[in-house]
């Protein structure tokens, strides 16, 4: 999320109309080293996270001038790195007891926030008790290395499919935003084409179809 720099904290828009603070003594330091701030590590502040950084953060509460209080301590969270961040409206996006999803036949992470940030990107190990310091060294390593192209492709594809489910006002779900991207395989729909009036047309009426079906056995179960 876009962000500002702020004495001891940084102030992260989250599409929502509170403001939220992620405070320094929040997040992993690039040592590892669980201790206080000091003056130093606020002086690093942005070799943590800088200005249109795309951030993920768990809500804690709130702060006492009613703003969230976001908190980025686990390596869950952190700094989100090649993928894309959709906007989309966040009624859009329901409560899940999972809103972290790893799409393995992809290799891709989606990120369902319900704040209507949606986050595709390339999948990010996370490994709880590995060593901080370690995990930054390792990234730090991959920061030179690509993509795959086959990755990027997924990554553009299941965007779309977001967008396209969006706009038609569709509830965001893992299932029907895979199920959108894997329709437009068989049919051989270009990545840039599923953004095209025929593939919106006919995503909705495999919605409607799917729906109805739905219906019919409710309806027969009763």
């Amino acid at each position: 999320m876009d962000h500002k720099i702020a004495p001891k904290r940084w102030r992260l828009e989250i599409n929502f109309s509170q403001g939220a603070v992620l405070m320094l003594s929040s997040v992993n330091l690039p040592d590892g080293v669980q201790r206080r701030r000091t003056a130093v590590d606020e002086l690093n502040m942005r070799s943590i996270f800088a200005e249109n950084d795309v951030v993920c953060a768990e809500v804690r509460g709130y702060l006492p001038d009613g703003s969230l209080e976001l908190h980025a301590s686990s390596q869950k969270y952190g700094k989100l790195q090649r993928g894309q961040l959709l906007t989309v409206p966040a009624y859009l996006v329901k409560q899940w007891n999972q809103h972290f999803h790893h799409l393995k036949q992809y290799n891709v992470d989606l990120i369902l926030g319900c704040n209507g940030f949606i986050w595709v990107g390339e999948h990010v190990v996370v490994a709880e008790n590995t060593d901080v310091k370690e995990d930054q060294q390792k990234l730090a390593m991959e920061a030179d290395n690509f993509t795959p192209i086959e990755t990027r492709r997924h990554i553009c594809r299941l965007a779309n499919a977001v967008r396209v489910l969006s706009a038609l006002g569709f509830t965001l779900t893992v299932e029907l935003i895979i199920q959108t991207a894997e329709a437009s395989l068989p049919s051989t729909v270009e990545i840039n084409k599923m953004l095209g009036a025929e593939f919106y047309v006919q995503t909705a009426e495999r919605e409607a179809k799917r729906r109805a079906g739905s219906l019919r056995k409710m309806n027969g179960a009763w």
